[in-house]
C-alpha cells in the first residue's frame, strides 16, 4: 500500500469511527494501533471496520467482486452510451490533446470538466463529452458500430439488421456487439471524497478508483465527472433473516448522509424531442391509406424514444391476436438472451418492422403475409403488451410516422 493509499485509510477509519461516537481517546488509540498493519497492506483495506470487529470477515474480495470491469474505449478514448460519452485518457495526454483526437474544441471540453486547456491527464482519467462525437465503430477500433446498450435492445437491432443484409451463402460470423449497463455519471460536489461517493452508491472505493483513473490518493476535483462502477449481480433474493455479514456477497456500507444525487445525463440530441403519442391513449383502427395499421388494438402504455425505447409499447390481454402492420416477408424469427420471442417483417423501401413479446407464433421465415393477417398472439408478460418497432434499414424510426 503506498503512502496516499495510507493517508486516505487514516482519514477514513477516523470518519468512520467518529460517526459512531467513540469518545476522540479512543478513537486515537484504535488509529495507532493499526499503523503496523496499515503499513504493510496489500489489499484492499476493510474501511467499514467489520473486519476487525467480527472474527476476521473481509469484506474486500466480496466488494472487488461486486463490480464489473469498465468497458475498453476505441482508438480515440472513447466509451460511449445512449445518453452521453465519455473519453479516457491516455499516457502524455492533455486536455488539448485529447480534445483534437476526439474532435472537440479544447476550450469546450476543458470548461465542461472544470480544467484548463494545458493541464496533463492521468492516464485512464475519464473526461466527460458535452456533446456527442462521432460513434465508435470499426474504423475507430470498436467492435461494432453505436453506443453501448443492453443485451435485450441490441438483440432486436442485430436482427434487423441482419434481415436486410443480402449476404452470401456462406457468411462469416459477424463480431458480437459490446453490451452494458449504462453506469451512473456523478459530477463531484464540494466537500465530496472518493470515500464518500463509493459509500453513496455501495461500490468499493478500488473500483470507483479504476473506473476513473484516480491517483494513489484518490483525488478529486469539484465539477469532475465520475462513472459509478456497474454491479455484476443482483442481492440475493430471501425472506429468512440473515446474519450480518451472511448471506450476501457484500454486506451494507454505513448508510450515506445524503441522498443519491439527481442524475441528470446529457442526453442525444435525437434523443430530446418529445414523444410523438400520448402514453395512455387507446389505438385507433389505422385509415386504409396509413402506411401501416396497428398490430393489437389497446392503450399505449409506453412511448417511442429513440436511444431509450426504440419503439411503442402497446397494452392488451393475454391471447389477443397479432396482426401485421404491413405486407412484406418473415425476415427472422428468433429469442433474445431473455427468452423473448422477436419477429421481423421485411417490407418494400428498406423498412422492417419488428413485433417482440409474442408468442403462438403462426408463420415461418420467409412466409409471405398481408396487412392485417394473424402472425401471432400476446404472450403471457407483467403487463401483458405487445413492442413493436419500425426500422429504416439500420435505423428504428417513430412508428407513429407510420400508423397514422
Amino acid at each position: 500500500m503506498t503512502t496516499g493509499d495510507t493517508t486516505g485509510a487514516y482519514e477514513e477509519i477516523d470518519m468512520v469511527l467518529s460517526t459512531a461516537n467513540h469518545r476522540p481517546i479512543f478513537r486515537l488509540s484504535v488509529s495507532l494501533s493499526v499503523l503496523a498493519f496499515v503499513s504493510a497492506c496489500s489489499e484492499p483495506l476493510d474501511l467499514d471496520m467489520r473486519g476487525l470487529m467480527n472474527g476476521g470477515f473481509n469484506t474486500a474480495d466480496a466488494a472487488r467482486a461486486a463490480t464489473a470491469s469498465r468497458p475498453e474505449p476505441d482508438n480515440r478514448g472513447v466509451i460511449s452510451y445512449p445518453n452521453y460519452q465519455v473519453a479516457v485518457a491516455q499516457r502524455g495526454d492533455t486536455l488539448a490533446t485529447l480534445a483534437r483526437r476526439v474532435g472537440l474544441p479544447p476550450d469546450e471540453l476543458a470548461r465542461f470538466n472544470g480544467v484548463q486547456t494545458g493541464d496533463t491527464l492521468r492516464p485512464g482519467e475519464i473526461i466527460a463529452l458535452p456533446r456527442r462525437v462521432a460513434e465508435p465503430s470499426p474504423a475507430t477500433g470498436a467492435v461494432t458500430t453505436g453506443p453501448i446498450r443492453p443485451p435485450s435492445e441490441v438483440d432486436i437491432t442485430s436482427l434487423a439488421s441482419d434481415a436486410i443484409e443480402r449476404s452470401a451463402p456462406t457468411p462469416a460470423a459477424a463480431p458480437a456487439p459490446q453490451t452494458g449497463a449504462e453506469p451512473v455519471r456523478h459530477q463531484v460536489k464540494r466537500g465530496e471524497t472518493a470515500f464518500t461517493i463509493s459509500r453513496l452508491y455501495n461500490v468499493s472505493v478500488r473500483a470507483l478508483a479504476e473506473w476513473n483513473g484516480l491517483d494513489s490518493n484518490f483525488s478529486l476535483r469539484e465539477g469532475q465527472f465520475l462513472l459509478i462502477p456497474v454491479a455484476t449481480q443482483a442481492p440475493p433474493r430471501s425472506s429468512e433473516p440473515q446474519a450480518p455479514g451472511r448471506g450476501s456477497p457484500t454486506p451494507e456500507p454505513p448508510s450515506a448522509s445524503q441522498p443519491l444525487p439527481d442524475e441528470t445525463p446529457a442526453p442525444a440530441a435525437a434523443a430530446t424531442a418529445a414523444p410523438s403519442v400520448d402514453v395512455g391513449r387507446q389505438t385507433a383502427a389505422s385509415a386504409s391509406d396509413t402506411a401501416m395499421s396497428f398490430p393489437v388494438q389497446g392503450n399505449i402504455i409506453r412511448a417511442y424514444a429513440k436511444g431509450r425505447n426504440d419503439g411503442i409499447d402497446i397494452g392488451a390481454p393475454v391471447g389477443t391476436s397479432v396482426k401485421a402492420a404491413a405486407s412484406g416477408q418473415v425476415a427472422a424469427i428468433t429469442t433474445n438472451t431473455d427468452g423473448i420471442n422477436i419477429l421481423v417483417i421485411r417490407h418494400p423501401d428498406n423498412l422492417l418492422s419488428v413485433y417482440t413479446h409474442v408468442d403462438g407464433i403462426s408463420v415461418k421465415k420467409g412466409d409471405a403475409v398481408s396487412r392485417g393477417q394473424a402472425i401471432a398472439k400476446v404472450a403471457k408478460f407483467d403487463p401483458a403488451r405487445v413492442h413493436f418497432e419500425v426500422r429504416k434499414g439500420f435505423d428504428s424510426v417513430d412508428p407513429m410516422d407510420y400508423l397514422r
